[in-house]
């Protein structure tokens, strides 16, 4: 029996190297998502809040800097260990990155609100729901299904984009050069942010069959962590492509 995910969380190696005697329910997949996905939240808030405050004492752009460094990068980090470890109770190092990342996206959220337009972050939160009942509904109703042909289609998309990601980040911290089109607002950056937003998109499909299939076949107690932190990894990329898509429409229209 084999589980699969484009996922690069919810691989066959965190299947094969993860044991225990209780079983992996949906259920309990579902309380640590809504558990990691609250924690983002509230970091987000905070953050934001921070940021803001700092704002109104002439920090502003010191503290958002900060805030979006230290989470984007401590939340790479933490995700790497986990990614290599596969520790057997990763509870506290996913709940490390749900804080990290709820740091840079509430101040990333904040920069574009005072930068693009007033209500952008609400805008990019509801069209991340929209886009995960909509991927919900396409894999209950079975319009697109988790196969192993797509999951390594998708797979091999998203280390892609992960690697064109990374390139960007350090062509523009060592060299002051960037890749082209990948921040641009003309018509190929608003394409290639629209291609990189369905794919991420794309990937809850497969962490829905993952987490279905977890279930039906009896994983280890411990793998609705991975599914959960999985399925908030997708989620947190869903809404920075969504914010960021937003950005560029604004500017492609001023």
């Amino acid at each position: 029996m084999e589980i699969r995910s484009s996922n690069p969380v919810l691989n066959q190696k965190f299947w094969s190297n993860l044991t225990g005697t209780e079983q992996m329910t949906i259920d309990g997949s579902l309380r640590k998502i809504g558990y990691l996905l609250g924690l983002t939240v509230v970091s987000a808030l905070v953050s934001a809040v921070l940021c803001l405050t700092a704002l109104n004492n002439g920090n502003g752009s010191l503290y958002i800097s900060a805030f979006m460094g230290i989470g984007f990068i401590g939340g790479l980090i933490i995700a790497m260990v986990v990614f290599i470890s596969r520790p057997k109770n990763p509870a506290a190092l996913m709940s490390l990155y749900a804080i990290f990342e709820g740091m840079a996206v509430g101040a990333m959220s904040l920069m574009l609100e005072l930068t693009a337009y007033k209500g952008i972050a609400l805008q990019a939160v509801f069209g991340t729901m929209a886009i995960t009942a909509t991927m919900y509904v396409m894999y209950t109703s079975r319009i697109i299904r988790p196969t192993p042909a797509f999951n390594k289609v998708i797979g091999g998309l998203v280390i892609s984009i992960m690697f064109l990601y990374l390139t960007s980040f350090f062509l523009g911290t060592f060299t002051g050069y960037d890749v082209p089109f990948l921040h641009s607002s003309g018509p190929i950056g608003i394409g290639l942010t629209t291609f990189i937003l369905i794919v991420a998109a794309l990937t809850l499909i497969s962490d829905f069959g993952f987490i279905e299939s977890g279930a039906r076949y009896g994983a280890p107690k411990n793998m609705e962590w991975y599914a959960a932190f999985g399925i908030l990894v997708s989620l947190i990329w869903i809404y920075i492509e969504t914010i960021r898509l937003l950005a560029k429409l604004q500017a492609f229209r001023e």
